[in-house]
């Protein structure tokens, strides 16, 4: 038994390094994007409305309207919502920000995760994970450094862009299995469609090379591909194991910040993201040890 746990556990954590890898390359190329004049929410909309179209292809024909037939219709919305609110506040934080730093404050997200999934999960969470939880946050003012005179406010944006991202990872998890891939998928990128058409025609540009359109297809169908796997990885394991899976994004981000922006990270980036790192791993090192005598 202990080992089918083992097995269980394991496919969820590869399923999210699969799937945060996929959404690394999607950060790098919405900043390419996004630096290259083309406005954020046009990314975002092009972005959702890519991966809209790639499920209505490819689910559609089997399933039929079911698709968009939801369980539990509010909470795929409240969960679509997050995600949304996460894919706008990024967007608009990568026109300012580093790539290394928007991501680094996004790793406070398993902090969030941990804190979220006591009262919308009842999971527990027991005083040394509480601890953890603030030597990370402490890992965030380091890079944040609101005390320094060079305090840049655009770090907000990526705040909000992480706290969209933590109700979105929590959410997915309270819905996993209640509804199939398609119906989720229908719901996130359907969604966020709509919400965002009524803005986007204020900021349309249609001025964008070939490049920029290839860019934009990649990023809607790693979208799909991405919270595909990342929904399924949410029915093998719990969120605040699968969490601190999104620090293997380091390696990726920042050689591709070097690779595409030749910028590598400052030393308080360096600093902050080590300690942030340290204390997820911490919290994934005591989930772990709990699930082995609940499955043996």
């Amino acid at each position: 038994m202990s080992h089918t746990k083992f097995s269980g556990v394991s496919i969820g954590i590869l399923l999210n390094l699969l799937a945060f890898f996929c959404f690394a390359i999607m950060d790098t190329s919405a900043k390419l994007l996004v630096t290259a004049a083309v406005p954020a929410v046009q990314v975002a909309f092009l972005r959702y409305v890519i991966h809209f179209g790639w499920v209505m292809g490819l689910y559609l024909p089997k399933h039929g309207t079911a698709v968009f037939k939801s369980n539990t219709p509010k909470l795929q919305a409240i969960r679509a919502l997050c995600l949304l609110m996460g894919t706008i506040f990024n967007f608009t934080a990568l026109q300012y920000l580093p790539l290394t730093t928007a991501i680094a404050i996004f790793f406070a997200a398993p902090f969030m995760v941990c804190l979220l999934s006591i009262p919308i999960l009842g999971e527990k969470v027991g005083l040394k994970r509480f601890a953890a939880v603030l030597v990370g946050f402490v890992g965030v003012l380091i890079i944040v450094a609101p005390w320094d005179d060079q305090f840049d406010i655009h770090i907000l944006l990526s705040i909000c862009a992480m706290l969209g991202a933590s109700g979105y990872f929590v959410m997915s998890r309270k819905i996993a299995g209640v509804d199939s891939n398609a119906v989720a998928q229908t719901f996130t990128s359907g969604f966020s469609t709509i919400a965002l058409a009524p803005f986007v025609l204020t900021y349309w540009t249609w001025d964008l090379s070939p490049t920029s359109w290839l860019l934009a297809l990649l990023i809607g169908s790693l979208g799909m591909l991405g919270h595909s796997v990342l929904t399924k990885a949410h029915q093998y394991a719990e969120a605040s194991v699968l969490a601190p899976m999104v620090y293997s994004q380091i390696l990726y981000i920042t050689f591709f910040s070097w690779l595409f922006f030749n910028s590598i990270p400052n030393s308080n980036t360096i600093a902050g993201t080590i300690i942030i790192v340290a204390s997820g791993i911490y919290i994934w090192y005591r989930e772990t040890r709990q699930l082995a005598p609940i499955s043996s």
